[in-house]
C-alpha cells in the first residue's frame, strides 16, 4: 500500500486532498510541503518560515503505543517553531477521536479556543468543523495562530483548487473566524496526569 492510500484508508473522505492536489504541493511547493514516510507511518507537514502545519500524521495500528507519533512530533518540535494541526471535534460513537486528542494533550498541545473553523469539502459538499491545536516553544498567542492557518488555508488546502476539483473553496473569512470569546477547551478532558 502507498502513502497516499494508507492516508486515504485512515482519514474521512472530507479531510482527504485528492492525490493530484498532494503530488502537486510535493512538486510546485517542495520548498515547503513535505513527505516523511516510513513503513509503519506517513507524516505529511508544511513548514512555512516561522511554523510548521502537520497536514497528515497516520501511524499504523500495529504500532500505535509504541511511542512513533511522539518521535515524529519531537522530530518536528526540534525545529523551534510553532506546530499546528486541525483535528476532529470528539464524536463519541468514534474512540479515535478521544484517542488522538489525549495523544496531543500528552504531547503538550494547546486548543485554539477562539479559532472557529468550519471548511466545506469539495468532494462530499458537507461542512467540517475541526478545531486547531497548536504546540508552541515560546507561547504564541491564538492571534498568530490564526494568522498561520490563514496563509495554510490560502497557500497548501486552496492551492489550484479548481484545477484539482473543478470548483473552489470558500473564501478563508468564511472558513476561518477569529472569535472575541473562547470556547470549551477539547482537551480539557485530557490535561491531567494518568
Amino acid at each position: 500500500m502507498n502513502w497516499y492510500e494508507k492516508l486515504n484508508e485512515y482519514f474521512p473522505v472530507e479531510e482527504m486532498k485528492s492525490k493530484e492536489h498532494m503530488d502537486a504541493l510535493l512538486t510546485d511547493k517542495k520548498s515547503v510541503y513535505k513527505k516523511d514516510e516510513g513503513p509503519h507511518h506517513v507524516l505529511m507537514y508544511v513548514e512555512f518560515e516561522k511554523f510548521i502545519f502537520v497536514d497528515y500524521l497516520f501511524v499504523s495500528t500495529q504500532s500505535r503505543g509504541m511511542g512513533l507519533g511522539s518521535k515524529l512530533l519531537t522530530m518536528l518540535k526540534s525545529k523551534n517553531k510553532p506546530i499546528l494541526l486541525e483535528v476532529e471535534p470528539v464524536d463519541y460513537e468514534d474512540t479515535d477521536t478521544a484517542k488522538r486528542l489525549k495523544f496531543y494533550s500528552r504531547e503538550n498541545f494547546t486548543h485554539a479556543q477562539r479559532i472557529g473553523y468550519n471548511r466545506r469539502s469539495l468532494a462530499t459538499g458537507e461542512n467540517t468543523v475541526l478545531e486547531i491545536l497548536y504546540w508552541s516553544p515560546t507561547d504564541s498567542g491564538e492571534e498568530e495562530i490564526y494568522n498561520a492557518m490563514t496563509q495554510t488555508y490560502d497557500e497548501i488546502h486552496t492551492y489550484k483548487d479548481e484545477t484539482f476539483y473543478g470548483k473552489k473553496y470558500d473564501p478563508t473569512d468564511k472558513v476561518l473566524i477569529f472569535h472575541t470569546k473562547g470556547k470549551r477547551d477539547i482537551l480539557q478532558p485530557f490535561d491531567t496526569p494518568e
